[in-house]
This record gives structure tokens, sequence and C-alpha cells, in this order.
């Protein structure tokens, strides 16, 4: 069928195919997660973060149309992270019998352990005030439905001849006209390729894109740029990114130069400052909000009053029953009035408004259209997410580097097509002039960042000076490629996870002799933070196993972190270590032919990148057969054999 369905993809127009492509991906990811609920046990959902249990209800209120508000906290490990984010949908449920006593609702604010949920109720069931609760989460519909919305919008609004021709421009069937360039910006704390990305944001153009490749001060960029922008046009800003992470980043950074931003949704990182920077809490401090603080409290007084009426009760006590709720939901209307005039005042002083690409389109903001859009970390977004924020948009600034890790796309595990195919892709070969190349990189030893530079980036990467040649001390050799070919380190399974213990003990034993040698030339307040990565998860946790359990490695413990590259995608160490893993005599090499997780890995070393892995398994792939040279033209290719393996 899948074949048939993409065959067919020529015969459609763009909307079309992404729409088809969306609705697999919707259709796999739904029954992969109700795969996940039905199979997994309460404590399995538990610690993959999709159930809590128990809970405790801190407090209960109507809220808006019917709603009943319930806040709730965690009540253990409150140091594990969970999936559940603001706008998902949940379920309340009681350990009686989950599958029966269960109310679904949709969460209106979570943090690391209290979540509040909304649900269309006049009051919860019976069965909520007795035994033990918990909250699972469910397939969030709400996703997929906001980016089918915003294609059939793009699609309407096409052929209208004024509001359609951005995304005439975007999906190419109209050019981009010659623009106005920006004849002067130059920021002295910026190099030159910064300074030009900046001018073209600044131009006439309605499509500018900022290539950011790692290291090259695209975040620095970003803001410099929407600075220049609000000061050029006055015009709000909204700026959004695909997830929550990376729209905190910005919206931290914005605040500390001194821009009016209004975070929608809810801010993930647990900072206090960062949580002042939501609407929620600007709301909260609105002057106009101690008003509805009043009207909450008497509101609540006539709720309390009708829920002390017995089930069975006459007829006079349940018309005064009926008042008392009617007169707590007329002064949540008023509340609501309230509310709504506090939101609009607050989002029209805004100069900046910062949420995910779904987010772009809560309630607040669903009607809203701004003079710029700015999309950061677009080369990891989703297409039809993008259309959400680009409906609002008169122009937009697309931010990111396609030679680092794609979206997550679940129903195409091995494909590079379909979804994976990324708009920012498709801007950047559809209009090449417009596209800034950030070339100076702030991060890696030029040794570090050659090889990379060379075969993503069309050698046009530049070491900044204070960087170029930096090292760890009395070391001359920052890259490190340990062949283990014919060691015998061969790879093994455990279902579809692969790992290999062989590597993973050299490694140690390496990694050991290395803190040694920097314990005599750094101490402790200025050691060399240390990362092991790998493609592989399984190998990730046995690294885990084997360097923390190690008596060698307890002083450096805190120096050393131990993650998938996936998961250290956007961090950066001193000395990075990339176990390979694969070593097999078919030359399989899986996830290593996606390059681009490689670039990732190796671009996150500041001063010391050591390889290590099976030259007879992956040096037939063209990539790793040209590092192997390079590593060869610097002369820091080195075989096993030349450490004691028996150590």
């Amino acid at each position: 069928m899948l074949q048939i369905v993409e065959e067919n993809f020529y015969n459609m127009n763009y909307f079309d195919e992404l729409t088809t492509l969306l609705n697999i991906e919707q259709n796999f990811d739904r029954e992969q997660y109700e795969l996940l609920l039905l199979k997994s046990s309460l404590n399995e959902r538990k610690l993959k973060g999709v159930t809590w249990f128990p809970i405790q209800i801190k407090s209960e209120e109507i809220g808006r149309g019917d709603y009943v508000t319930i806040t709730l906290n965690k009540t253990n490990h409150l140091e594990e992270e969970h999936r559940f984010r603001f706008g998902m949908p949940v379920a309340l449920f009681s350990n009686h019998d989950p599958q029966v006593d269960r109310q679904e609702g949709l969460i209106s604010y979570v943090s690391r352990d209290t979540m509040k949920i909304a649900f269309r109720v006049d009051e919860l069931p019976d069965w909520s005030r007795n035994g033990k609760l918990g909250v699972d989460l469910l397939f969030d519909e709400n996703s997929y439905k906001e980016m089918h919305d915003a294609l059939r919008k793009a699609q309407d609004l096409r052929s209208d001849l004024h509001k359609g021709r951005l995304i005439r421009e975007i999906i190419g069937e109209e050019q981009v006209k010659d623009y106005e360039k920006e004849t002067y910006y130059d920021d002295a704390a910026l190099n030159q390729s910064q300074n030009e990305a900046i001018a073209h944001v600044l131009s006439s153009s309605p499509i500018s894109i900022i290539h950011g490749p790692p290291g090259t001060g695209k975040t620095t960029t970003l803001i410099k740029a929407v600075a220049a922008l609000l000061k050029k046009e006055k015009k709000q800003i909204l700026i959004v990114a695909p997830s929550n992470t990376a729209v905190d980043v910005l919206t931290e950074r914005l605040d500390a130069v001194g821009v009016l931003v209004t975070r929608i949704g809810n801010p993930v990182k647990i900072s206090e400052h960062l949580q002042e920077l939501s609407l929620d809490a600007q709301v909260d401090q609105h002057p106009a909000n101690k008003e509805v603080k009043i009207l909450k409290k008497k509101a609540r007084a006539y709720t309390d009053m009708a829920q002390k009426y017995k089930r069975s009760f006459g007829r006079s006590e349940g018309e005064q029953r009926k008042a008392l709720f009617d007169e707590a939901r007329k002064i949540t209307k008023e509340i609501g009035d309230i509310q709504d005039f506090i939101v609009a005042d607050i989002l029209d002083k805004a100069q900046v408004v910062t949420a995910t690409l779904v987010g772009a389109n809560q309630y607040v903001i669903r009607n809203r259209t701004y003079g710029v859009v700015v999309i950061d970390e677009a080369a990891q977004a989703l297409e039809p997410a993008c259309w959400i924020p680009i409906l609002k948009a008169e122009k937009v600034v697309l931010a990111g580097d396609h030679c680092q890790l794609s979206p997550t796309v679940k129903s195409h595990a091995h494909m590079r097509t379909g979804l994976y195919d990324t708009l920012f892709e498709k801007l950047v070969s559809r209009y090449p002039s417009h596209v800034a190349l950030l070339n100076v990189q702030y991060r890696m030893n030029e040794k570090i960042m050659k090889f990379p530079s060379l075969k993503l980036y069309g050698d046009h990467l530049i070491a900044a000076e204070q960087v170029q040649h930096w090292t760890l001390k009395d070391d001359q050799e920052p890259v490190l490629f340990i062949d283990t070919a014919g060691a015998g380190f061969e790879e093994e399974q455990e279902g579809t996870a692969t790992f290999n213990q062989g590597e993973a003990g050299f490694l140690k034993n390496h990694l050991s002799e290395l803190l040694n040698k920097l314990s005599t030339s750094y101490a402790e307040d200025n050691f060399p933070s240390i990362a092991v990565i790998t493609p592989y998860r399984k190998q990730a946790t046995l690294l885990h196993e084997v360097l923390l359990h190690d008596e060698r490695m307890a002083t450096y413990r805190k120096n050393i972190q131990i993650n998938t590259i996936d998961s250290f995608q956007g961090q950066e160490k001193d000395i990075i270590y990339i176990s390979l893993t694969r070593s097999n005599d078919q030359q399989a090499i899986g996830f290593l032919s996606d390059v681009r997780r490689m670039n990732v890995a190796m671009t996150r070393a500041r001063k010391k990148l050591i390889v290590i892995g099976d030259s007879a398994t992956v040096g037939k792939h063209e990539f790793y057969d040209a590092f192997m040279k390079y590593v060869e033209s610097i002369e820091s290719y080195h075989s096993v054999w030349e450490w004691d393996l028996n150590h």
C-alpha cells in the first residue's frame, strides 16, 4: 500500500503529497502509541514518562465554558523526565478500575512535578475522591489536526493573488523577485558572514535562510537580527522552533538583550526567570488580575456551597444547588472577559512572541499575524508543522543546518525522503542566493573542524583565531582515530539493540589512561569536560555501566557525560569519545550510514576528538573511508594494537 501511495505522489499537487505523508505518519504514530499503553505495565509507563502514579489533587475550580480544572502533584520519581506537555490530552484514572474509571482532559499547565488539567464536565466523578489516582498521557491528535488544518488553509490561499504570493514563492510556483538589499549593516562584535546574514534578513526579500553549521553562532546572529528588525520596522515578530528547549533558549536570550518577549505555552526549563516570561506568569502579574483573584474566591465559595448538597436531595435543595452553580458560572464568565482583556493587552505590547511550531496556533494567538516569522532549527522541523506559523507571516526567516540531524519521522525509519525532506532543504536548493552561510566557527580546533568542513560544507568553514589552535595541555593530537580491526571486538545483538563489549572495555582503559595524564596538568576546578557518545542506545547503557562503576574514574565522574549522539545534539565538551560500535563481517553499519548523525558527533568536541571503530566494517562507506584518509594525512591514525589489550 505504501509503495502505491509513494508512486502516485507525482500525480498529486504539493499539499496533497504532504497531506498523504502526514496521514501515514499519524496512523503509524497512533498505532505505536496505543500499543505502548496496552502492552506496558503501570511501572513501565511510569519509567517511559507517559504516566504519573500516584498523584495528589491539590485544588479544583470551575473554569470557562463548563470546564473543571484541577491542580495535581506527582508524588514520586520527581527527578525523572516525562513526556507531558502543554495542550496534550490525558486521562485521569483510578487504581480500582483503570479502564472504566477514566476521565479525559487537556493539560493547561505542566512542570516537573505539577500539572493542571481542564475537564469538560460540571464536576469530577465520585471515584476521583476515593483510592489512588494517576494520569496517563494519551495520543496527541491535536498536533496532527493543526498540521492538517495548516496544509488545507495553505492550499486554499495558494491561488489568492495577494495572500497566496508567499505560499507560491515558498513552493516554487512563483519566483522571488529582486529585492532591495540593506546597504549597510555592520556590528563590530560579529564576523562578516553574520553581518551579511542580518543584512539579508533586513532586506525586502520575503524569504531569508540562515545556514548555521556547528559552533558558528547561529543563535547570536538570530538575536541580533531580531533586535535590528524591531529597530527598523517596529512590527511584532513571532519566533518558533520544533522543540520547547530551543524556544526556551531563544526566549531567555531575547529577554537578556532587553526585548519585550512573551512565551506561549509552558517553559520546560526549571528556571524561575523563564517562568516569568510565560504568558501565564505575565497574566498573573498584570494589574487587572487582582480583580480576577477576588472574583475567583467568590466563584469558589459558591461552588463549595453547591457541592455540600448530597446526591439525594429534594426539589428545593436541587434548585438552590443549581442557583449556586449558575452564580459561580456567571462570575466565571466575568473572570473570562477580564482575562481576555489582560491577554490581549500583554500580547499587544510584546515585541516578540515565542512558541513551538504547533503552539503558534494556540487559541490566544490563533488569529494574529506578524511582520516576520522566524523558524529556528528549521532543518529539524516537519514541513507540515512549519506551515502553521508561515500562514501568519509577511516575511519568513528560516535558520538551521540540514547537515545535522533530520526531523524525527516514525513511519519511515530508514528513508531519506518523504517528511525527511524538510522545507529548509527545499528552500536552500530552490533559492541558493537567499542562503547566508555562517562560516566562522568558535568551538573547535581547526583539525577537528576540517573534515566536516571538507565533506559537508564545501570546505567553507574557518576556525576563529581564539579556537584555531587550542588543545589540551601538552597535547599535539586534537584528532585521534583508533582502529579496532582484527582485535576481535565483535558487535552483539540483543533483540534489535546493538552493542560492543570489547570496544566499550577498550574505551574504558583508554579514558582511564587519559584521565591519569590530565590529572598531572589540571586541577579540579579547571579539569576538562568529557563526553562519551555513540549512535546506539544499548551501547550508551553499556558504557554507562562500564565507566561509572570503574573505581579509577571515581574522582572524575562529575566531569564525564555518557549519551547517544541524538541526545547530545546542541551540547559541546572539551573532549569527545565516539564509540562507533559496529564490527561485523558483512560491513553492515546501520545508523552510521547517516553521515549527518556523525557530523553532529564529531562537531561536539572543542579540543580533542577520539573516534574508536573497526575500519574493516565501516571503511567501505565513502564517508568513513574519507575520514580515515584524513586522519592519516594529519598523522592521527592509530591501531588498537598500539595499546596493551590485556590492560
